[in-house]
């Protein structure tokens, strides 16, 4: 017998500090949908996912709960686990970092690195942001914050290990150009190319001393082995990976990894620092690393903090297993973020799944059972319609393949709708009940009925892997030119304002805080319009300031010089309450450029920063949100 061709697969571990929204759970319904995908390709899929259990920010929890950092992890490594099996995913490990076999093997592999001389001790001093779990230097900052997670971060000085990154960096630069399939999409390599790689490697630190909720160093246990060092390995650990010795079975089958599928937010630890410690163990690097887009609520990621969180068991409660699967699924573009919303929700159940699906399979039980006793076979009365239909049918797995093979998962689910919809679209040409009217016409309709049956089989079993409950229903009422005596309802339509009232009931400080956040706003009065070419003579570019003082004669202004294209020009503004000078140093701004000069305080001022007002006259600069070239223009 023929060896099936492995296929090892992971996701990232989820992070116990709480319950996984449904942005988090995006990515484990994903990787369910290729493993299941693969192994209907024949492959012999191995696919692995888990719980990050150890961190400075499980310490803290812990404490705020009363608990031991242990019994913490316990409970919410368990809450995530049911999550993953309420969505019928079909892992075949679930990993915890604090398994013994994974903490004693980490332990063994820093310590073959540091005697190779990759690990060395020192000490680390920079800004730290706990949420992140990562050191900063002050450039790498954004606007004095979190660069990853824009959020506050503290001065922090340790004794630490360090792993020399720049001794592998070359290396991994030459397999990333050599290997272009290695990261996935090419925008995230560009953009890890460009930041940190050409830019050259820090060295990275992997231990700390400041808390102890963490695997020790067992030549040096006041040392707990970092984060990424811990985490990173469980993608070996996990199939029986040995440093020391002979690794199981299972390692030896299936690594390297074929894709590793991780959010685009930690893109940077998977493609830069886990090659690297994989080349320091002189072992393969996975064939693809690929980084998905988030999932967003409304038009921000999602975050308790700001109230705007949902999840999958209560998306669950309202619309099945299914139907969510379907959302996460088909909404989540290949690069772009996607977003979610109870009211699209609702709208794709009622458009998608209970008209475009689930009416088209009762429709055709209904049909068969009526005209036929629910028995049809082909009579070969073709017209053609039916030419058509066939094709769309026969072209549909292999499009749906070509898009698999890309990872462009919700691709391949519009192409299987599609062909539902082909179906719909055949039903309206043909119109079986006109010609259930005609006995001649007999034959013509079960050669109808049983093409219809024939392609959303077809679609059913391409569904599989993406929706395997409605797949196997509607499997199960139709076969091979028969179905089942009554229709399976597989979707009912829902009503949008019922189910924004039990949201309400369910989520009644969210709501609370919308309502809020719709109060806080500010109404002007109108002024009289304007036409395009009055708006056309204002001219406005970003403009850099390069310097900045307090005027002496003015209790509000402050004197900016801004570099716009090649010129400096000094600019006065208003703004001394709420800027102080030494702020303003280095901020991109908005300047109207073609205002005429004025004296103001006996200095001259040649332009205008723009500001937003709020009503208590506080002030905010107008900044671009990107970062533009001084001068460039706003339009």
């Amino acid at each position: 017998m023929e060896n099936k061709k492995k296929f090892y697969m992971t996701t990232a571990i989820a992070y116990t500090s709480g319950k996984p929204h449904i942005g988090n759970t995006y990515e484990i319904v994903l990787a369910d949908a290729i493993a299941r995908y693969k192994r209907s390709q024949g492959y012999d899929v191995f696919f692995q996912t888990g719980t990050d259990e150890h961190g400075q920010k499980i310490e803290l929890k812990a404490e705020e709960a009363g608990v031991t950092p242990k019994q913490f992890v316990d409970d919410v490594a368990g809450t995530i686990k049911n999550i993953w099996d309420l969505m019928n995913t079909s892992y075949d490990k679930f990993i915890r970092t604090t398994d013994e076999y994974h903490e004693k093997e980490v332990q063994k592999i820093f310590k073959k690195l540091y005697e190779k001389g990759d690990i060395y001790k020192g000490y680390y001093e920079g800004m730290y942001c706990t949420p992140c779990e990562s050191f900063f230097t002050e450039s790498q900052l954004v606007d004095g914050k979190c660069p990853d997670c824009g959020r506050e971060v503290q001065p922090a000085k340790e004794e630490a290990y360090f792993f020399k990154m720049s001794k592998y960096a070359d290396r991994l630069i030459e397999h990333i150009n050599t290997h272009p399939e290695f990261i996935q999409p090419v925008s995230r390599k560009n953009e890890m190319m460009n930041n940190f790689l050409l830019p050259g490697l820090q060295d990275l630190c992997v231990s700390r001393t400041s808390f102890k909720w963490g695997i020790p160093v067992d030549f040096d246990p006041k040392h707990v082995v970092y984060v990424w060092l811990d985490a990173l390995t469980n993608y070996i650990t996990g199939i029986g990976y040995h440093c020391d010795g002979e690794s199981e079975e299972l390692f030896n089958k299936n690594w390297p990894a074929d894709l590793h599928l991780i959010g685009k937010d930690i893109i940077r630890f998977h493609t830069i620092y886990w090659p690297i410690f994989l080349m320091a163990l002189d072992l393969p690097l996975p064939k693809q690393i690929f980084g998905h887009p988030w999932l967003l609520q409304g038009d921000g990621k999602m975050s308790k903090s700001k109230g705007n969180v949902l999840y999958a068991d209560e998306l669950v409660d309202f619309f099945g297993v299914d139907a969510v699967r379907y959302f996460v699924l088909h909404e989540m573009p290949f690069e772009n973020d996607g977003v979610i919303s109870w009211e699209l929700m609702v709208e794709r159940m009622n458009s998608d799944l209970a008209n475009t699906l689930g009416n088209l399979v009762n429709r055709t039980v209904s049909m068969t059972n009526k005209y036929f006793g629910g028995v049809v076979t082909d009579k070969h009365v073709a017209e053609e319609v039916d030419e058509d239909l066939k094709a769309v049918t026969e072209k549909t797995p292999k499009l749906v393949e070509e898009k698999m093979d890309e990872l462009r998962v919700a691709d391949a689910i519009t192409e299987i709708f599609n062909l539902f919809k082909r179906c719909n679209k055949y039903i309206d040409e043909t119109t079986p009940w006109v010609l259930a009217k005609d006995e001649e016409k007999k034959d013509r309709l079960e050669t109808v009925l049983y093409n219809l049956i024939m392609s959303i089989q077809e679609g059913a079993k391409l569904l599989s892997s993406f929706m395997p409950e409605t797949s196997e229903k509607i499997l199960s009422q139709l076969g091979d030119g028969h179905v089942t005596e009554k229709p399976e309802i597989l979707f009912a339509r829902l009503d949008l304002n019922e189910v924004m009232e039990k949201v309400e009931k369910l989520h009644p400080a969210v709501q609370e805080e919308e309502k809020e956040e719709n109060e806080n706003v500010i109404d002007l009065e109108a002024k009289p319009e304007i036409t395009y070419d009055d708006f056309a003579k204002l001219q406005f570019q970003v403009g850099e300031i390069i310097a900045c003082e307090e005027v002496k004669k003015s209790k509000k202004l402050l004197c900016s010089q801004v570099k716009i294209g090649s010129q400096v020009r000094q600019i006065l503004s208003g703004i001394k309450a709420n800027y102080s000078a030494k702020d303003m140093v280095g901020k991109k701004v908005m300047v109207v450029t073609n205002l005429k000069p004025a004296k103001l305080a006996g200095m001259m001022s040649e332009g205008m920063i723009l500001c937003a007002e709020d009503e208590s006259g506080n002030l905010s600069l107008m900044v671009p949100e990107k970062d533009m070239p001084a001068g460039a223009k706003i339009c």
